[in-house]
């Protein structure tokens, strides 16, 4: 091939391999395979090496070129790179308008003071970088830096490769945009980290900066590092939404996520649907970008420090922050696994407030050497349950002991025994299986004292469970007529009078619920002045150990037993299948009711109720139930064979008798 016939070659070649690129790497589309792909380029190549004169900036070949650098040059931004102001909240999303607004109506730079439209775009968390072409070359890529002032990084960004090295445009161009790393190559170089027994990098935005700062291109270029555009500087067009729409012609990927909307109510609605959907994008982002649309207008409104009036980014509430280790509690959970969880100062996190995070297992504890009073970073991308991500350990008090995990189970729980089976890193109660604790769980949630669902007595549930048809409380809603009467102690009607009798509990008081749900230490009458306390169960379970305290006979090991209960993922879990298959506790005031403030104690055999049903109606009517007789007792009511200590006790302290007749006269106050 002479040289004539080379470069017309080359000129085909590079062509095709530009529009692959274009379609791969800013489209998302595939025009041809990779290895196809791969192999055009290397053909290019070897055109090239044998006519090295027609080596052009823009050649496809030329993305990785020149040897490591001694250090980055500085480069002044013709037009300072601004930053924009930071809002949180609708309401200064309205005071950022009202402002507008009203400068533009005092300066005249519009008749009626009004912002016609708005640009909205997704907030890209990455590093900003300016492209500078010339003449439809690419010239010069320059960071941020502190906005006046970046540095010349354009050896690394050519090896970008959804960035054009030529467009159709000429003049002077300049195009800014933010250069990240996806969240699925981000995974995928961090697998490879690991699988070469590296460190795992820690952050696609870290990682993005840290390959654009390199010396040497050849780390940029295995960073698979791409450039989404968000502004276009130069040619200056008259709106932002027109300048995005110059940018995909040039060739340039944006987001995908900008809009145009003529009222802020739109704007608000747009806020919403990226809260949610967010997640799904390919990028991580952690806000959106609002501006007014019109270029003319926004330049008139000027800027006020480093950051433009015209614009604001609405930050989506943080996924990250840090709080402070107050306790580490254990929960045992339905299956008899010790799961350590950390008391945490509360703070907001991902638009809700946190309160505790879990800590797994003891090696996870001592893999973060978390202690009690440690300052902890804490986030929450999508699970229910915050985790600890690290700890400061600069910020640790002087005194904080490493946490002792056999010690804490045995104070925490002084009557069981754990164990840690081979090959587990999971504490256990010790003799007990999983199928032995759901049963027990189960059983105890349809009894009297809790929902009194008719029919899952003992053998029932040794039944259901032993079949494979339960396997957590959950699935108790879950039960078919027809796969319950298959089972040796069932027919059809039985089985549907059992489905039926679990579907009408799911209506539940909630101090009935929250009994049934078997928190250690909280009983029936726990559970009563903890609804009454709450209302809710959602109030509950955002309860601190201080708040449950102040309630009447919570004491702090009962506080650390529902905080623990409630900060357990596996408990967490099943709230929310339980509230997804239609289960809701009903609270019912019962500040009227006749017996309110009254405390009762039953001791001795009623003739013709059960302990814990006398107990049940006496709290029905208001009435406090204890063990125990106290000075605030207002009678003890006894039966057949009462309790000797008891009733010597109420006669020393000169608390009323009353036998069963006078019982039921209370039931008919």
């Amino acid at each position: 091939m002479n040289k004539t016939e080379a470069e017309q070659r080359i000129l085909k070649l590079r062509e095709l391999i530009n529009d692959y690129r274009y379609h791969y790497h800013v489209l998302d589309e595939s025009t041809m395979s990779e290895a196809a792909a791969d192999s055009l380029k290397h053909e290019l190549a070897e055109l090239e090496k044998q006519f090295p004169e027609l080596i052009t900036p823009d050649s496809p070949t030329q993305r990785v070129a020149g040897k490591p650098l001694d250090k980055f040059t500085k480069v002044t931004h013709a037009q300072r790179m601004i930053s924009l102001a930071d809002v949180f909240s609708e309401a200064e999303i309205r005071d950022w308008v009202r402002a507008d607004e009203k400068l533009m109506l005092e300066q005249g730079i519009t008749a009626d003071g009004r912002i016609k439209g708005y640009f909205t775009d997704i907030k890209m968390d990455g590093l900003a970088c300016a492209l500078h072409y010339q003449d439809g070359l690419l010239e010069r890529a320059v960071t941020r830096g502190d906005g006046l002032v970046g540095e010349d990084v354009t050896m690394n960004v050519r090896t970008i490769e959804n960035v054009p090295l030529r467009i159709d445009e000429p003049g002077h161009v300049e195009v800014r945009g933010e250069i990240v790393i996806f969240k699925q190559d981000f995974e995928e170089l961090n697998a490879k980290q690991v699988k070469a027994g590296e460190k795992p990098f820690a952050n696609p935005r870290n990682l993005a900066a840290g390959s654009i700062r390199q010396l040497d291109p050849r780390v940029a270029a295995r960073r698979r590092l791409k450039f989404m555009a968000y502004d276009l500087v130069e040619p200056d067009l008259p709106t932002h939404s027109e300048a995005y729409a110059k940018l995909r012609q040039l060739g340039f990927r944006t987001s995908g996520e900008d809009h145009v909307f003529q009222n802020l109510s739109e704007v608000l609605e747009e806020i919403g649907r990226l809260a949610d959907y967010r997640q799904t994008l390919p990028f991580n982002t952690d806000g959106m970008v609002i501006k007014v649309n019109d270029r003319a207008v926004y330049a008139k409104l000027g800027i006020v420090g480093k950051t433009p009036r015209g614009a604001v980014a609405f930050k989506f509430p943080a996924e990250e922050s840090t709080t402070r280790v107050r306790d580490i509690v254990i929960s045992i959970g339905r299956t008899g696994a010790a799961t350590p969880v950390a008391i945490l100062d509360p703070v907001v996190v991902a638009g809700s407030t946190v309160r505790h995070a879990s800590l797994h297992n003891a090696d996870e504890i001592k893999r973060l050497d978390v202690r009690i009073g440690d300052t902890v970073i804490i986030y929450k991308a999508g699970d229910i349950i915050p985790q600890v991500k690290e700890v400061l350990i600069s910020l640790r008090p002087e005194g904080a002991d490493p946490f002792d995990y056999q010690k804490a189970l045995k104070k925490q729980y002084p009557e069981l025994e754990f164990e840690r089976p081979e090959g587990e890193v999971v504490y256990r109660v010790k003799g007990e299986s999983s199928d032995f604790i759901l049963k027990r769980a189960l059983e105890y949630y349809a009894s009297k004292p809790a929902l009194n669902i008719d029919g899952l007595g003992e053998k029932n549930v040794e039944l259901l469970v032993n079949s494979g048809l339960v396997k957590s409380i959950a699935d108790l809603y879950r039960l078919d007529v027809k796969k319950v009467a298959q089972l040796g102690r069932f027919a059809k009607l039985s089985a549907r009078k059992l489905v039926e009798s679990i579907a009408a509990s799911k209506r539940p008081p909630l101090a009935k619920f929250i009994t049934a749900l078997g928190i250690r230490h909280v009983g029936a009458q726990t559970a009563v002045t903890l609804a009454q306390g709450f209302g809710s169960l959602e109030k509950l379970q955002e309860a601190t150990e201080e708040e449950l305290m102040k309630l009447p006979d919570v004491g702090q090991i009962v506080a650390e037993s529902i905080v623990a209960w409630f900060a357990d993922e596996d408990n967490v879990k099943l709230l929310e299948e339980l509230k997804a298959l239609g289960v809701q506790p009903v609270y019912e005031d019962t500040s009227n009711l006749p017996l309110v403030g009254k405390s009762y104690i039953i001791s001795g055999t009623l003739s013709n109720l059960g302990r814990e049903e006398a107990e049940d109606k006496l709290r029905a009517l208001g009435a406090t139930v204890t063990s125990s007789v106290t000075k605030n007792t207002t009678a003890l009511i006894v039966g057949e064979k009462p309790g000797k200590s008891k009733t010597e006790k109420a006669e020393k302290l000169g608390i009323p008798i009353i036998g069963e007749a006078e019982y039921y006269e209370l039931l008919n106050y």
